[in-house]
């Protein structure tokens, strides 16, 4: 007979992993100090809106994690996917000002809250929709942090 493991210690997991991700790192990631949070905190809106050669700013990767986090949170819920253009964010962000800088970071923060805020109603998940979403968001948002640490390295001052 399989084992089953009970819903909230996947969640538990889920939200170690989350924690680790975006807020700071307790032991997963090899790193201190490399969370999402706490490295867009050493990333000024110039920066944020280099492009590096033909690609993406850091300022695109963030808007594109939270437009992700906000999908995968509709998926979770079978909500309409209709709208879901992946395309958009990284035609239209390139520069931004420290206002709006600061409001994309401040968007990437409640999104993740509101979103990790679901693990706490993980008892009421229905089934491979709800853990195939969390599961996505974790791996997808940690290859954009990736992409932004590698970002860091060629930024100018």
């Amino acid at each position: 007979m399989p084992k089953q493991i009970d819903i909230s210690e996947v969640a538990a997991g889920f939200r170690f992993l989350l924690t680790e991700t975006f807020e700071s790192v307790q032991g997963a990631y090899l790193d201190q100090g490399t969370s999402f949070f706490e490295t867009l905190a050493q990333v000024s809106a110039a920066q944020a809106s280099q492009p590096m050669s033909a690609c993406a700013t850091i300022a695109a990767h963030v808007a594109h994690t939270r437009y992700y986090l906000e999908v995968l949170e509709d998926r979770m819920f079978g909500r309409d996917l209709s709208y879901v253009n992946w395309n958009q964010i990284w035609d239209e962000v390139g520069a931004v000002d420290e206002a709006q800088w600061e409001s994309m970071i401040a968007d990437l923060k409640s999104t993740y809250e509101r979103v990790r805020g679901h693990l706490d109603s993980a008892d009421d998940w229905q089934g491979i929709t709800e853990l195939s979403s969390m599961l996505g968001i974790i791996a997808h948002s940690a290859y954009h942090l990736g992409e932004i640490r590698q970002m860091m390295c060629h930024l100018e001052p």
